[in-house]
Protein backbone atom coordinates (compact mmCIF):
# COMPACT_ATOMS: atom_id res chain seq x y z
CA UNK A 1 0.00 0.00 0.00
CA UNK A 2 0.97 3.70 -1.28
CA UNK A 3 -0.32 6.51 0.88
CA UNK A 4 0.95 10.21 -0.38
CA UNK A 5 1.63 13.06 1.74
CA UNK A 6 1.43 16.39 0.04
CA UNK A 7 4.38 18.36 0.08
CA UNK A 8 2.96 21.46 1.90
CA UNK A 9 1.64 22.93 4.84
CA UNK A 10 2.08 21.16 8.04
CA UNK A 11 4.49 18.56 6.17
CA UNK A 12 7.41 21.01 7.22
CA UNK A 13 6.26 19.93 10.65
CA UNK A 14 4.76 16.79 11.36
CA UNK A 15 6.19 14.78 8.84
CA UNK A 16 8.56 12.78 10.95
CA UNK A 17 5.91 11.46 13.22
CA UNK A 18 3.80 10.59 9.65
CA UNK A 19 6.51 9.06 7.87
CA UNK A 20 7.77 6.92 10.96
CA UNK A 21 3.80 6.09 11.68
CA UNK A 22 2.98 4.71 8.73
CA UNK A 23 6.49 2.89 7.76
CA UNK A 24 5.95 0.89 11.10
CA UNK A 25 2.47 0.12 9.59
CA UNK A 26 4.26 -1.41 6.75
CA UNK A 27 2.86 1.30 4.61
CA UNK A 28 4.92 2.90 1.89
CA UNK A 29 4.98 7.00 2.13
CA UNK A 30 5.43 9.02 -1.15
CA UNK A 31 5.62 12.99 -1.24
CA UNK A 32 4.56 14.88 -3.92
CA UNK A 33 8.10 16.28 -4.98
CA UNK A 34 9.01 19.85 -4.42
CA UNK A 35 6.75 23.12 -5.02
CA UNK A 36 7.44 24.45 -8.92
CA UNK A 37 5.46 26.76 -11.21
CA UNK A 38 3.22 24.27 -11.87
CA UNK A 39 2.27 23.31 -8.73
CA UNK A 40 1.30 26.60 -8.42
CA UNK A 41 -0.85 26.60 -11.68
CA UNK A 42 -2.75 23.24 -10.49
CA UNK A 43 -3.49 24.79 -7.16
CA UNK A 44 -4.60 28.15 -8.25
CA UNK A 45 -6.45 26.67 -10.84
CA UNK A 46 -8.57 24.47 -8.40
CA UNK A 47 -8.66 26.90 -5.90
CA UNK A 48 -11.41 30.16 -4.59
CA UNK A 49 -8.79 33.74 -5.54
CA UNK A 50 -9.78 34.61 -2.15
CA UNK A 51 -7.92 31.63 -0.03
CA UNK A 52 -4.09 31.84 0.77
CA UNK A 53 -1.69 31.00 -1.13
CA UNK A 54 -0.61 27.99 0.69
CA UNK A 55 -3.82 26.19 0.67
CA UNK A 56 -3.24 27.48 -3.05
CA UNK A 57 -0.07 25.21 -3.22
CA UNK A 58 -1.39 22.50 -0.90
CA UNK A 59 -4.22 21.83 -3.29
CA UNK A 60 -1.13 21.61 -5.92
CA UNK A 61 0.44 19.12 -4.35
CA UNK A 62 -2.78 16.86 -3.50
CA UNK A 63 -2.93 17.12 -7.81
CA UNK A 64 0.13 16.20 -8.17
CA UNK A 65 0.06 12.94 -5.87
CA UNK A 66 -3.59 11.69 -7.49
CA UNK A 67 -1.63 11.64 -10.76
CA UNK A 68 0.70 9.05 -9.22
CA UNK A 69 0.20 5.07 -8.16
CA UNK A 70 -0.91 6.21 -4.59
CA UNK A 71 -4.01 4.47 -2.97
CA UNK A 72 -4.31 7.18 -0.09
CA UNK A 73 -3.53 11.00 0.01
CA UNK A 74 -2.76 11.81 3.50
CA UNK A 75 -5.21 14.69 4.79
CA UNK A 76 -5.35 15.01 8.55
CA UNK A 77 -8.06 17.15 10.26
CA UNK A 78 -5.64 19.45 12.30
CA UNK A 79 -7.95 20.91 15.09
CA UNK A 80 -6.03 21.62 18.22
CA UNK A 81 -3.42 19.99 20.62
CA UNK A 82 -3.50 22.42 23.09
CA UNK A 83 -6.47 23.45 25.93
CA UNK A 84 -8.07 26.93 24.39
CA UNK A 85 -5.90 27.17 21.50
CA UNK A 86 -6.52 25.72 17.89
CA UNK A 87 -5.25 25.60 14.34
CA UNK A 88 -6.33 27.78 11.50
CA UNK A 89 -9.94 27.20 10.48
CA UNK A 90 -8.64 26.60 6.77
CA UNK A 91 -6.90 23.62 8.40
CA UNK A 92 -9.95 22.53 10.49
CA UNK A 93 -11.32 21.86 7.38
CA UNK A 94 -8.80 21.25 5.03
CA UNK A 95 -10.15 17.54 4.23
CA UNK A 96 -13.73 18.95 3.39
CA UNK A 97 -12.22 21.54 1.29
CA UNK A 98 -10.18 18.85 -0.30
CA UNK A 99 -13.58 16.42 -0.86
CA UNK A 100 -15.75 18.94 -2.44
CA UNK A 101 -12.90 20.96 -4.20
CA UNK A 102 -10.63 18.53 -6.00
CA UNK A 103 -11.25 16.56 -8.94
CA UNK A 104 -11.10 12.96 -8.28
CA UNK A 105 -10.15 12.90 -5.05
CA UNK A 106 -13.50 10.39 -3.95
CA UNK A 107 -12.12 7.46 -1.85
CA UNK A 108 -8.83 8.31 -2.07
CA UNK A 109 -9.04 10.71 0.44
CA UNK A 110 -7.53 9.20 3.68
CA UNK A 111 -8.45 11.75 7.11
CA UNK A 112 -8.60 11.47 11.03
CA UNK A 113 -8.91 14.35 13.41
CA UNK A 114 -6.15 15.83 15.34
CA UNK A 115 -7.24 17.04 18.49
CA UNK A 116 -5.68 16.98 22.03
CA UNK A 117 -5.34 18.59 24.66
CA UNK A 118 -1.52 18.63 24.78
CA UNK A 119 0.93 18.85 22.05
CA UNK A 120 1.06 15.13 21.85
CA UNK A 121 -0.18 13.94 18.47
CA UNK A 122 0.90 10.68 19.68
CA UNK A 123 -2.21 9.61 21.31
CA UNK A 124 -3.36 6.14 19.57
CA UNK A 125 -6.88 6.63 19.79
CA UNK A 126 -6.99 9.11 17.59
CA UNK A 127 -5.47 7.19 14.80
CA UNK A 128 -7.54 3.95 15.77
CA UNK A 129 -10.41 4.72 12.87
CA UNK A 130 -7.66 4.68 10.06
CA UNK A 131 -7.24 0.56 11.54
CA UNK A 132 -9.92 -0.52 8.67
CA UNK A 133 -8.72 1.55 5.23
CA UNK A 134 -5.21 0.40 6.68
CA UNK A 135 -6.08 -3.41 6.90
CA UNK A 136 -3.99 -3.35 10.82
CA UNK A 137 -4.97 -4.19 14.55
CA UNK A 138 -5.59 -1.56 17.18
CA UNK A 139 -2.39 -2.74 18.66
CA UNK A 140 -0.73 -2.15 15.35
CA UNK A 141 -1.35 1.50 15.80
CA UNK A 142 -0.43 1.80 19.13
CA UNK A 143 3.07 0.91 18.23
CA UNK A 144 3.11 2.89 15.15
CA UNK A 145 2.33 6.09 17.39
CA UNK A 146 5.60 5.18 19.57
CA UNK A 147 7.62 5.10 16.48
CA UNK A 148 6.24 7.83 15.39
CA UNK A 149 6.58 9.66 18.96
CA UNK A 150 10.43 8.44 19.32
CA UNK A 151 11.17 10.29 15.88
CA UNK A 152 9.48 13.49 16.18
CA UNK A 153 10.80 13.73 19.47
CA UNK A 154 14.09 13.43 17.71
CA UNK A 155 13.24 16.05 15.07
CA UNK A 156 12.30 18.58 18.01
CA UNK A 157 15.67 18.05 19.70
CA UNK A 158 17.81 19.08 16.40
CA UNK A 159 15.58 21.39 15.87
CA UNK A 160 16.50 23.01 19.60
CA UNK A 161 20.11 22.33 18.87
CA UNK A 162 20.70 24.93 16.34
CA UNK A 163 19.08 22.97 13.14
CA UNK A 164 16.00 24.66 10.80
CA UNK A 165 13.53 22.19 10.04
CA UNK A 166 15.04 21.79 6.49
CA UNK A 167 18.54 20.69 8.68
CA UNK A 168 16.75 18.83 11.35
CA UNK A 169 15.02 16.74 8.20
CA UNK A 170 18.19 15.84 6.82
CA UNK A 171 20.07 15.25 9.76
CA UNK A 172 16.80 12.31 10.38
CA UNK A 173 18.47 10.24 7.48
CA UNK A 174 21.60 9.26 9.10
CA UNK A 175 21.71 7.54 12.46
CA UNK A 176 21.56 9.55 16.08
CA UNK A 177 24.48 10.88 17.17
CA UNK A 178 26.27 11.11 13.41
CA UNK A 179 24.52 14.35 12.16
CA UNK A 180 26.19 17.33 10.78
CA UNK A 181 26.58 19.79 13.86
CA UNK A 182 24.26 22.74 13.60
CA UNK A 183 25.61 25.89 11.31
CA UNK A 184 27.20 28.46 13.98
CA UNK A 185 27.73 31.90 12.08
CA UNK A 186 29.41 34.41 14.01
CA UNK A 187 28.93 38.18 13.80
CA UNK A 188 25.00 39.26 12.87
CA UNK A 189 21.79 37.35 13.82
CA UNK A 190 18.59 37.51 12.73
CA UNK A 191 15.12 36.22 13.98
CA UNK A 192 13.19 35.07 11.15
CA UNK A 193 9.75 34.21 12.21
CA UNK A 194 6.89 32.41 9.71
CA UNK A 195 4.89 29.65 9.75
CA UNK A 196 7.01 26.61 8.42
CA UNK A 197 5.06 26.26 5.47
CA UNK A 198 6.03 29.67 4.39
CA UNK A 199 9.71 29.72 5.65
CA UNK A 200 10.67 26.27 4.48
CA UNK A 201 8.89 26.02 0.58
CA UNK A 202 12.10 27.03 -1.14
CA UNK A 203 9.49 28.19 -4.01
CA UNK A 204 7.35 29.84 -1.35
CA UNK A 205 9.91 31.92 0.21
CA UNK A 206 12.68 31.30 -2.49
CA UNK A 207 15.23 29.62 0.49
CA UNK A 208 15.19 32.67 2.46
CA UNK A 209 17.16 30.51 4.99
CA UNK A 210 19.76 29.65 2.43
CA UNK A 211 19.94 33.12 1.21
CA UNK A 212 20.60 34.80 4.66
CA UNK A 213 23.36 32.05 5.15
CA UNK A 214 25.06 33.20 1.88
CA UNK A 215 24.92 36.55 3.43
CA UNK A 216 27.15 35.25 6.33
CA UNK A 217 23.96 35.75 8.89
CA UNK A 218 22.69 33.65 11.57
CA UNK A 219 19.34 32.71 11.92
CA UNK A 220 16.91 32.01 14.78
CA UNK A 221 13.70 30.31 14.37
CA UNK A 222 10.83 29.76 16.64
CA UNK A 223 11.26 25.41 16.32
CA UNK A 224 14.95 26.43 17.79
CA UNK A 225 13.81 27.73 21.36
CA UNK A 226 12.15 24.87 23.82
CA UNK A 227 7.94 25.08 24.92
CA UNK A 228 9.19 26.54 27.98
CA UNK A 229 10.98 29.68 26.15
CA UNK A 230 8.27 29.91 23.78
CA UNK A 231 5.66 30.26 26.74
CA UNK A 232 7.73 32.41 29.08
CA UNK A 233 6.20 35.74 27.62
CA UNK A 234 3.14 34.30 26.25
CA UNK A 235 1.72 32.74 29.60
CA UNK A 236 2.05 36.35 31.29
CA UNK A 237 -0.31 37.89 28.58
CA UNK A 238 -3.79 38.13 29.87
CA UNK A 239 -5.15 36.97 26.85
CA UNK A 240 -3.00 34.67 23.92
CA UNK A 241 -3.49 34.46 20.62
CA UNK A 242 -6.30 31.81 19.59
CA UNK A 243 -3.85 30.24 16.93
CA UNK A 244 -1.23 27.68 18.33
CA UNK A 245 1.31 28.20 15.85
CA UNK A 246 0.74 31.91 15.52
CA UNK A 247 1.21 31.90 19.57
CA UNK A 248 4.41 30.02 19.24
CA UNK A 249 5.96 32.78 16.55
CA UNK A 250 4.46 35.46 19.39
CA UNK A 251 6.47 33.23 22.41
CA UNK A 252 9.57 33.77 19.88
CA UNK A 253 9.60 37.30 18.79
CA UNK A 254 8.75 38.35 22.27
CA UNK A 255 12.13 36.32 23.08
CA UNK A 256 14.09 37.94 20.83
CA UNK A 257 13.15 41.15 21.07
CA UNK A 258 12.69 41.70 25.20
CA UNK A 259 15.91 39.88 25.32
CA UNK A 260 17.90 41.28 22.77
CA UNK A 261 18.73 37.37 21.54
CA UNK A 262 18.76 39.18 17.69
CA UNK A 263 19.68 41.99 15.50
CA UNK A 264 16.84 42.21 13.35
CA UNK A 265 13.63 40.26 12.35
CA UNK A 266 12.10 39.44 9.44
CA UNK A 267 8.61 37.74 9.47
CA UNK A 268 7.53 36.05 6.23
CA UNK A 269 3.66 35.93 6.17
CA UNK A 270 1.15 34.78 3.30
CA UNK A 271 -0.95 37.39 1.60
CA UNK A 272 -4.14 36.63 3.04
CA UNK A 273 -3.35 35.15 6.22
CA UNK A 274 -6.38 35.88 8.74
CA UNK A 275 -3.81 34.79 12.21
CA UNK A 276 -1.38 37.25 10.38
CA UNK A 277 -3.02 39.97 10.68
CA UNK A 278 -3.09 39.89 14.49
CA UNK A 279 0.43 38.89 15.06
CA UNK A 280 2.15 41.30 12.34
CA UNK A 281 0.85 44.49 14.47
CA UNK A 282 1.87 43.20 17.53
CA UNK A 283 6.00 42.43 16.00
CA UNK A 284 5.46 45.87 14.82
CA UNK A 285 4.49 47.31 18.33
CA UNK A 286 7.08 44.88 19.70
CA UNK A 287 9.81 46.35 17.67
CA UNK A 288 9.16 49.90 18.13
CA UNK A 289 9.16 49.66 21.88
CA UNK A 290 12.58 47.70 22.06
CA UNK A 291 14.44 49.48 18.90
CA UNK A 292 15.14 46.24 17.39
CA UNK A 293 14.50 46.47 13.06
CA UNK A 294 11.90 44.97 12.06
CA UNK A 295 10.53 43.95 8.45
CA UNK A 296 7.71 42.45 6.79
CA UNK A 297 8.21 40.19 3.34
CA UNK A 298 4.63 39.30 2.42
CA UNK A 299 4.47 36.92 -0.74
CA UNK A 300 1.39 35.34 -2.82
CA UNK A 301 1.55 33.21 -5.88
CA UNK A 302 3.07 36.83 -8.14
CA UNK A 303 6.05 36.93 -5.52
CA UNK A 304 9.11 36.88 -7.48
CA UNK A 305 12.88 36.07 -6.28
CA UNK A 306 14.03 39.87 -7.06
CA UNK A 307 11.89 41.28 -5.09
CA UNK A 308 12.20 39.13 -2.31
CA UNK A 309 16.07 39.02 -2.20
CA UNK A 310 16.55 42.68 -2.78
CA UNK A 311 14.74 43.69 0.19
CA UNK A 312 16.76 40.94 2.66
CA UNK A 313 19.71 42.08 1.02
CA UNK A 314 18.94 45.84 1.96
CA UNK A 315 17.95 44.97 5.46
CA UNK A 316 21.15 42.78 6.05
CA UNK A 317 22.94 45.82 5.12
CA UNK A 318 20.79 48.36 6.91
CA UNK A 319 21.60 46.23 9.99
CA UNK A 320 25.73 46.05 9.53
CA UNK A 321 25.92 49.76 8.93
CA UNK A 322 23.70 49.84 11.71
CA UNK A 323 25.91 48.04 13.99
CA UNK A 324 28.86 50.36 12.63
CA UNK A 325 27.71 53.13 13.84
CA UNK A 326 27.04 51.79 17.16
CA UNK A 327 30.50 50.05 17.51
CA UNK A 328 30.14 46.04 17.33
CA UNK A 329 28.63 43.55 14.81
CA UNK A 330 25.94 42.86 17.10
CA UNK A 331 23.83 43.66 19.57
Amino acid sequence: MKIGIPRALLHYYYSPFWVSFFEELGVEVVFSGSTDKKTVDLGVGISVPEICVPIKIFNGHVLKLLNTDVDYVFIPRMASIEKGKYFCPKFMGLPDMAKHSIPDIGGRLLTMDVQTRSENIATPEMYYSLADRLGVSEKQIRLACKAGARNFKRFLKLCIEGRTVSEAFEALKVPDGQAKPPVKIDGLKIGLLGYVYDVYDEFVSMDVTGRLRQLGVGVLTFEMLSRQELSRYVRKMKKSLFWTFSDKLLGAAYKMFRERTVDGVIHVTAFGCGPDSFLGKLLEIESEDSGIPFMTVRIDEHTGENHLQTRVEAFVDMLKRRNRTTGGESL
